[in-house]
């Protein structure tokens, strides 16, 4: 595990010094200084952009089956939404070739859309749900990040001048950190009617780790329907993800986690539309859409009343994300 995470704080460096160095011009330490100022110069290359982001319709969950015979699965299944509004900024270095950008954004505080759903089935009869609650959930401060290196190919392919095509690399980083509040707990096999839960019942914390291929493309939109600086954007990639989460169930006896390890794969669609407002200046807005699958172990932890066990069984982490974003860019060239 050291050495994963090891590997996922050099991975994003190195991924811009590759970049670097294929695009940057070699400097002839001998070059006069007439031939210094030629060269190219970053600054007249970057953009920067700010985003507002929505999500909707959209969730975080895991379940997980049972350690013992008949192995019900699943045991237990709990849905976090994640409708919330997001903000941050973009830097992105642009040249005729190659791109590269990073991207950071953080939550609003505040209460999610929707309900937290808790569902456990009984251990003989994977047929009868026994209890399920709905709470409110709490949003505390998260992160999502991307950075991402494409390169031009449009013109090798011999694609028309209005069409882009770029094929790209990338990594994408999601932390969700969630407190389900002020819920209410029904038994359904009957022994009582319902149970109230006023206060935080559930902190719970899910992490993914995207690495991402694909490729985007952009087409020159103005052109057909006559009006300037309008692009239309596009982008499909494929990721290898690792996931891992944290559920502390804050109304039990003990103190009791869980803990859920897992790896899989996502898939990511955006469409969108940049419009210029001046030389400097793009409004753009984007709808994005990312379906993560992952499976692995699960781990249950309460040392106060002496549990640490692991396993396997039916053990599944998964997460739907449809989002609208909003972005303004300058470029600074």
């Amino acid at each position: 595990m050291m050495h994963m995470q090891i590997f996922r704080l050099r991975a994003l460096p190195a991924l811009f010094c590759l970049a670097f160095f294929l695009i940057h011009p070699g400097i002839d330490p001998a070059a006069n200084a007439s031939e210094r100022e030629e060269t190219v110069r970053l600054t007249r290359h970057l953009s920067l952009g700010v985003k507002v982001k929505r999500l909707d319709d959209s969730h975080t969950s895991y379940e997980f089956g049972d350690l013992f015979p008949p192995y019900v699965a699943p045991l237990s299944r709990l849905e976090f939404p994640l409708d919330s509004w997001w903000a941050g900024g973009e830097l992105r270095a642009s040249f005729p070739r190659f791109s590269m950008g990073i991207e950071v954004l953080t939550n609003a505080l505040g209460d999610a859309g929707g309900r937290m759903y808790d569902s456990d089935w009984d251990n003989n009869d994977p047929d009868l749900m026994t209890t399920f609650s709905a709470s409110r959930c709490r949003m505390e401060p998260g992160y999502m990040a991307a950075a991402d290196v494409d390169m031009e190919v449009s013109d090798w392919l011999g694609l028309p001048q209005w069409l882009s095509l770029r094929p790209v690399v990338g990594m994408r980083y999601q932390h969700f950190r969630l407190v389900a509040h002020n819920g209410i707990q029904y038994d359904l096999t009957g022994a009582s009617p319902y149970m109230l839960l006023p206060s935080n019942s559930i902190r719970f914390k899910q992490t993914y780790w995207q690495y991402f291929i694909g490729v985007r493309s952009g087409i020159d939109a103005g052109r057909y329907i006559g009006i300037p600086d309008l692009k239309l954007t596009a982008q499909f990639d494929v990721a290898y993800v690792e996931a891992a989460n944290e559920d502390k169930h804050l109304l039990r006896l003990g103190n009791r986690f869980t803990y859920e390890d897992t790896f899989g794969h996502a898939w990511h669609a955006s469409v969108g539309l940049k419009k210029g407002l001046s030389k400097n200046l793009f409004l753009g807005v984007d709808f994005d859409y990312l379906c993560i699958s992952t499976t692995g172990s699960h781990r249950f932890l309460n040392r106060p009343l002496g549990f640490d066990v692991s396993w396997g069984n039916g053990v599944k982490v998964w997460s739907e994300q449809k989002s609208i974003s909003l972005s303004l860019e300058y470029r600074f060239n």
